[in-house]
């Protein structure tokens, strides 16, 4: 085997960089991201594995995205999120509150 290589690979719809790490491996190429441990690859060429590893990486956000959203729909069905609600109403009513516009200014700074 030979020495493991880390590229970056950024996945354009999560606008995110993540570390893949790839290594020769007698005639094949292997590959995978250590921060998302599903994806692991094998290809007959680097560029073949450098696609594969950028799709499978893809499809696990992508699956991760749909398990977050799943999750917060059943939050918010059962009522676990009720407590937030009540306490922005609260500061709503109480006048503790910012236009869209005033918090961007500020984040802005």
């Amino acid at each position: 085997m030979e020495q493991i290589q880390i590229i970056e690979i950024e996945d354009p719809v999560y606008e995110e960089a993540y570390a893949a790490h790839i290594q020769k491996n007698g005639e094949k190429w292997i590959g995978w991201i250590p921060e998302v441990p599903e994806v692991k690859c094998e290809e007959n060429t680097q560029e073949e594995l450098l696609k594969t590893l950028a799709k499978e990486l893809h499809k696990a956000l992508e699956a991760e995205q749909e398990a977050w959203e799943k999750q917060l729909e059943e939050n918010v069905k059962a009522g676990h999120l009720d407590h937030l609600l009540e306490k922005a109403e609260k500061n709503f009513k109480a006048g503790r509150y910012y236009k869209i516009e005033d918090l961007q200014k500020l984040l802005e700074k």
